[in-house]
C-alpha cells in the first residue's frame, strides 16, 4: 500500500542541510519519490510502498536536528494510473541489441589408430 508522509523540517539556514534531507530520506527503505512542499519549502513530502514514518522521522531527526510528522496517509493508485495515461503520449522503448559478434571454438582431433603404441 502506498503511503504519503509529509513531515515538517528545519534547516536552520544551511545550504547543505537539504542536500542531508534528501539522502537521508532516500536512504530508507520504500522510498519512491520526494518532494520539498509548504511554506518556505520546510516541508518534506515522501511517497513510497510500505514506509515506516517514526524511523523515517528519528532518521532525519538524527541529520538536521528537528523533525516533526505532519501526516501520513494512503495514495489512492488509480489517479495515478489515470495521470500516465495521457492520450496524446506513448512511452517510447527501444529494443535491446546484443553487442558484438559470438565466438565459436572449435579443435582438430587427429586419428591416432595407424599408429601401434602411442605411449612410444
Amino acid at each position: 500500500m502506498k503511503q504519503k508522509v509529509v513531515i515538517k523540517v528545519s534547516f536552520n539556514g544551511e545550504k547543505k542541510s537539504r542536500t542531508k534531507v534528501m539522502q537521508a530520506a532516500v536512504s530508507a527503505p520504500g522510498v519512491e519519490s520526494i518532494a520539498f512542499g509548504g511554506e518556505d519549502n520546510d516541508q518534506i513530502v515522501v511517497i513510497g510502498d510500505s514506509l515506516d514514518s517514526v524511523n523515517l522521522t528519528c532518521l532525519l531527526r538524527k541529520k538536521v536536528k528537528f523533525a516533526e510528522l505532519l501526516s501520513v496517509s494512503s495514495v489512492d493508485e488509480k489517479k495515478e494510473e489515470e495521470k500516465m495515461t495521457e492520450p496524446g503520449v506513448q512511452p517510447m522503448v527501444w529494443p535491446t541489441y546484443q553487442a558484438g559478434v559470438p565466438q565459436y571454438y572449435y579443435t582438430i582431433v587427429r586419428d591416432n589408430r595407424d599408429e601401434t603404441c602411442s605411449i612410444m
